[in-house]
């Protein structure tokens, strides 16, 4: 079963301290007009394997708006589409090609996720106006003592990184739209920055429902290999290769005519033509629509947007799915992006 009663925390940072080999986990203490919570990062797998992290210091998500309405403290979020969930697959909120293995301890300064994280909690804690958002699983309150902090009773949240396909020892995790994270958000300088964590032994790729492990066809060179035109979706070698061959690079959002005329644009980065035969767009509430034709390499491409398929102007995201039904890429806009008429929004 998915994990238990998915929250996202807000609240300001007021202490922190380093993971050790005892304990992988970067404890950051947080408080809101009321409370005290202590946030768990995990730093290091309990294989001994070293994380993946993206860290993002210009994130722009159409969540933003909602997440600065919030009161601070603990808020329950539904699995879904179209909400505050995080979902790295479905929700676009990081780029897969993005992630990076990184080790919880390094001699020398900024190299490892120890520091990493601790460069922006210090920074957190230095500026007033600073909130911090952490997704995840959250626990107690407890009739105890936070065993890090010391704070009565003990609460907090934990799970911050990707929490759907995971091996056969943490499958009963999986769930979609619960994935966890931390965004730091400075008003002061208008900036927000993410941070994304995930497990070495996580598909990427992941069943809709159950959010498991799906099967991807594995057929043809490995994947550092480069790929022979024509190129077709059996060549694609690994899980991972889909994902940018058909890059979504800009789109018509806020149209001035009446109805709007949205318009994508895709653009093949491959070295062969691709069919888009039953490939689809889907928008942030997972209304699809279906494309065909063929793209040549290094071509683009712009499709008109038609029903059910609507891009808001108050900000969304945009799905770019193969003839499998598997991301290949995706893109988020916020409304700040979307308020020029006519204009069209690069990615």
């Amino acid at each position: 079963m998915p994990i238990s009663n998915y929250s996202m925390l807000k609240a300001k940072v007021v202490d922190s301290r380093f993971a050790s080999g005892t304990n992988p986990h970067y404890q950051i203490k947080v408080v809101d007009d009321e409370k005290e919570y202590r946030i768990a990062v995990n730093v290091r797998s309990q294989d001994g394997s070293d994380l993946q992290y993206v860290l993002n210091s210009q994130w722009n998500h159409p969540i933003q708006d909602d997440l600065e309405q919030l009161e601070l403290g603990l808020h329950g979020i539904l699995s879904k589409p179209g909400g505050l969930a995080l979902d790295y697959i479905r929700g676009n909120v990081v780029d897969p090609r993005l992630f990076i293995t990184i080790p919880m301890n390094l001699p020398g300064p900024d190299n490892d996720l120890n520091e990493k994280l601790n460069h922006y909690i210090q920074r957190a804690m230095a500026d007033e106006s600073a909130i911090l958002y952490s997704f995840g699983e959250p626990w107690g309150p407890e009739n105890k003592r936070d065993k890090i902090f010391g704070f009565l009773p003990g609460a907090g949240i934990h799970n911050i990184h990707k929490n759907q396909g995971n091996n056969s020892n943490w499958a009963n995790d999986d769930g979609v739209w619960q994935d966890g994270g931390l965004l730091f958000h400075f008003p002061e300088h208008n900036q927000w920055i993410a941070i994304f964590l995930r497990f070495q032994n996580q598909s990427w790729h992941t069943d809709d429902v159950t959010g498991h492990k799906i099967k991807v066809p594995t057929s043809g060179p490995p994947s550092d290999s480069i790929a022979v035109e024509p190129l077709n979706r059996d060549s694609l070698p690994t899980s991972d290769r889909p994902d940018g061959l058909i890059r979504i690079v800009a789109a018509l959002v806020n149209d001035t005519n009446s109805p709007e005329k949205e318009t994508v644009t895709l653009l093949n980065t491959s070295n062969g033509e691709v069919s888009l035969d039953g490939w689809m767009i889907a928008d942030k509430h997972k209304n699809k629509m279906p494309l065909n034709g063929k793209l040549t390499r290094g071509s683009t491409i712009t499709f008109p947007i038609s029903p059910p398929v609507v891009f808001s102007n108050k900000g969304g995201i945009i799905t770019l799915l193969d003839d499998q039904g598997l991301k290949v890429d995706g893109v988020s806009y916020t409304k700040s992006q979307a308020r020029h008429p006519g204009w069209t929004i690069k990615f």
